[in-house]
This record gives structure tokens, sequence and C-alpha cells, in this order.
């Protein structure tokens, strides 16, 4: 269920307000101004009014600036308990107009949304609660609040609306493509992973967020690897926060596939360069440069560069079986090189929630944290440099065989065509006997090049070369 923040002190005064304006304008008759919505599964037609910007509360569970409420814990727990206060409304003001990947700066978006409602005014109505609480248009009434506007267009829910029925209604409406502003990143994961504890399936979501349903395991997966970063980079009082991942998209997506790919030949493979990768994202490398990482980037790059007090805090590698207690038998450990490399991300992210907690910290651990960021991303660094050309030699080596393989899938399509055009007596076999002879050619050239190249042939090879042979004996 969704959280019921209750009602606002001046519920009854905006439902008063309410019922007078929409009473106004059906008296008035002619066209109306009205508000094409998703209500409880189908759609209907809301009315439109004015209503003063002062008299309405920000919507203290949307989604627009849910993983953003972190950024001060105090104000967010004063939030909680109660949302309708000055204080909270002022906080989500600040929230609404703040910079998704940093909220201690101004977002450059909202400055164009306040720019636009300055030029050319209010387009699109936003929607209330009858106690007046918005429930689309949040950030519109920032920008109208700051531009000291009196009065917002927005369209009124039907007076059964509960919190659920916001919480719907919200999503239906962002979600749409003509919105002025998208969610943030996080702030699309907690929403699918919201609408999942409902116990909706992802083919569902994937509807309604106008996605896939593979898109929405990704991003389940994703949020869920962010939690886990979150909670493994908790120190004393310092720790990452969603928010901090913020700007990481299509690395993240990127990873997420790498992994699946991975994991279906090896388990360990895929942790190890998952873990890898996450230390570079987190130190803020470039998609370009998270991509050159494989899952021996650690072993066979980094280790060697790492400082020795990074390298100390990596832990031991723990024993390769583990004993199941009160069966007298044994199992295969983790790989103790995922255990490593886990510690290292591990050790990555203490020292990255110590510099962003800032003067909240220590100034002597903020130092130190700083010190030991810069060594590391140098060592990375460092390591790509081998590793991008390493990457580079084996995309040159694996491209030939990969043209042979490509050439092959064409074979065995023109064998299936072959088959067709001869139940239908399409061939032109013309101009098939000419590509034949095309073939023979090429083939020709393969060869004398392989020879060139190849001191001791395989099987493949050596019929390559038998056959071209037997072709210009005869």
């Amino acid at each position: 269920m969704t959280k019921d923040f209750g009602r606002p002190p001046l519920a009854a005064a905006n439902q008063e307000l309410v019922e007078r304006r929409l009473r106004e304008i059906r008296d008035a008759g002619g066209v109306q101004e009205t508000l094409r919505i998703e209500w409880r599964g189908k759609p209907i037609q809301v009315e439109v009014i004015d209503m003063p910007v002062e008299s309405l509360y920000y919507n203290p569970g949307t989604h627009r600036i849910r993983a953003q409420r972190s950024h001060d814990p105090v104000r967010d727990r004063g939030l909680d308990e109660d949302a309708f206060s000055v204080e909270s409304q002022e906080y989500l003001h600040h929230l609404l107009r703040a910079l998704p990947s940093d909220p201690s700066k101004r977002d450059p978006d909202f400055d164009a949304l306040l720019e636009s409602l300055r030029d050319f005014k209010q387009n699109e109505p936003g929607l209330i609660t009858r106690d007046g609480i918005l429930v689309n248009g949040n950030t519109r009434r920032a920008a109208l609040k700051d531009l000291v506007e009196p009065n917002i267009r927005v369209g009124v829910l039907p007076s059964s609306c509960t919190w659920d029925d916001i919480n719907r209604v919200e999503l239906a409406l962002q979600l749409r493509k003509d919105h002025r502003r998208d969610y943030s990143y996080i702030n699309r994961l907690l929403a699918i992973e919201e609408q999942l504890s409902l116990g909706r399936t992802h083919a569902d979501i994937a509807r309604e967020f106008r996605t896939t349903a593979r898109a929405c395991e990704q991003d389940q997966w994703i949020l869920t690897t962010l939690r886990d970063l979150v909670e493994r980079s908790r120190t004393g009082g310092a720790q990452l926060r969603l928010l901090d991942f913020e700007d990481h998209q299509e690395k993240l997506k990127e990873l997420h596939r790498r992994w699946v790919k991975e994991s279906a030949s090896s388990q360990e493979k895929a942790d190890l360069m998952k873990e890898s990768r996450l230390t570079a994202i987190i130190l803020g490398f470039s998609k370009t440069d998270v991509r050159l990482i494989e899952p021996d980037f650690k072993s066979r790059y980094l280790d060697t560069r790492l400082p020795e007090a990074v390298r100390s805090q990596v832990p031991v590698a723990p024993a390769t079986t583990v004993a199941i207690p009160g069966l007298n038998r044994t199992v295969r450990a983790a790989d103790p090189k995922v255990a490593e490399a886990r510690a290292l991300t591990d050790s990555v992210l203490r020292v990255k929630a110590v510099e962003a907690a800032g003067e909240n910290a220590p100034l002597e651990q903020v130092a130190e944290a700083a010190k030991t960021i810069t060594a590391v991303k140098a060592a990375v660094e460092e390591a790509l440099e081998p590793a991008g050309k390493d990457a580079r030699v084996r995309k040159r080596k694996q491209a030939a065989p990969d043209r042979i393989v490509d050439a092959c899938h064409d074979l065995e399509q023109c064998v299936t065509d072959l088959v067709l055009s001869r139940a239908s007596r399409s061939l032109d076999e013309e101009i098939f006997d000419e590509a034949v002879l095309k073939l023979r050619e090429s083939l020709g050239k393969l060869a004398v090049e392989a020879a060139r190249s190849i001191k001791e042939p395989g099987d493949g090879v050596t019929w390559l070369l038998d056959a071209t042979h037997k072709e210009e004996r005869a």
C-alpha cells in the first residue's frame, strides 16, 4: 500500500474553494477546459480551475524527488513525521529546483522551465486533490512560486481520491511521452520497484512505463546492485546514497548486459568483471574506459599498480571449501579472486562515502579519503592503458575468424533460399553460377593469404589449401 500522509492543514478551506470555483465555471456555461487522465483503469475528463499558488501543497510522495529526499536525513525524517509542515514543504520546494545528481546545486532544467513560464505562461494544467495536494505540476508550482505568480491552472480529481489513486495518477501522467521534465534515473528505478512491490507483473509495468519487461528486469537488477553498494559503503557515520549514482545510467545498463552474457559461461568471471567495473564506475571513469575492463583486469593489470596502503586492506583469500553443518560434507567456496575484487570495491566505496560526507566527517578523514581516491584512480587509469592495447589486439586477432563465421551464416541462409526457390522455381541459375565463381575466386585469395600468415595450419586451413590446390591443378 502507498504511504498515507494524511490531510494538510488547509484541506477544508481548499475543499470549499475548489467546490466554489467548480460551481462558478459550470454556471458560466460555454466551453469548459478539461484534462484527460487515467482514473482507476479508465480514461476520464476532469474539470480545470484556477487555484492560488500559495494555498496548494507539494505531494510528499511524488516520485520526482524520491531518491533526492535522502540529501538531508534530518529533513527527510521530518517529511515522514509531518509532510505538510512549513519546514517539510520548504524542503520539497528546494528539492524540486535542485539538480537530481547533486541536490546542493540548482538544476538548469528547472531554470529553463522557469523561463518558459515567464515568457509563455502555463501551457498545460497541473492536477490536484480537493484537499489542495498537487498530484501533477509540483515543479511548475515551484517555478510559479519563484515567479510570484498568484494562480495556477489545475485539474481536480474526484472527491473519492485516495493516496493510492494519487500515486497511480501521478505515474500515468509523468510517464506520458509529452511530459515536460523526465523523472531522474534513480527515481524511475524506485517507481518501478514500488509497482513490483504492489504485486504487478513486469509486463504490466512495462506497458505503463512505455518500455519492455526485459528492461524492467534490468532496472530491478541495477537497483538491487545499487542498494548493495550503498550498504557496503557504510563506514562510521558516512554512507553513499542512491542519488550518488544518478549519472551512471548507461554504464550500469551496459554492465548488466555484459554480466548476463558472461554469467552464461562462468559466474565467477561475471562477478569478477562486475566488481572491477563497479570500482571504475564509482571512481567516475567514462563508459568507453569501463568497457575495457574484462574479468582478468584486476589480477592482470591493476594489482601491481595499486598503492600498498590499498592492497593491504584486501583480505587474504578464504578457504576454497566450506563445510556444511550437520552433513559432514564440504562444498566449494566462492572464488577467492571474487572476494578480493569485492574487497577492493568496498574500500573504494567507503572512501567515496567519507569524501561525499564533506564537512560532516572529520577533516583528516576527508583529506585521507581524497588522497586514497586520487591514488586508486591513477592506478586504474594506468592499468586501463595496457588493457586497452590488449583489447585492440584481441579485436584485430578476432576480426578474420569473425568474418568467416559471418560468411558461414550467409551460406547456410543461401542453402535455405535454394530449397525455397526450388519449390517455387524462382532461381536465376546464371546469376547463381556467377556468384559461385566469385566464391571460388575469393576462397583462392583467402588460401593464398592463409598460407602466408599461418606457419602451422590446422585441419581447417589444411582443407582450404588442399581444396584450392586441387582446383588449380584441375
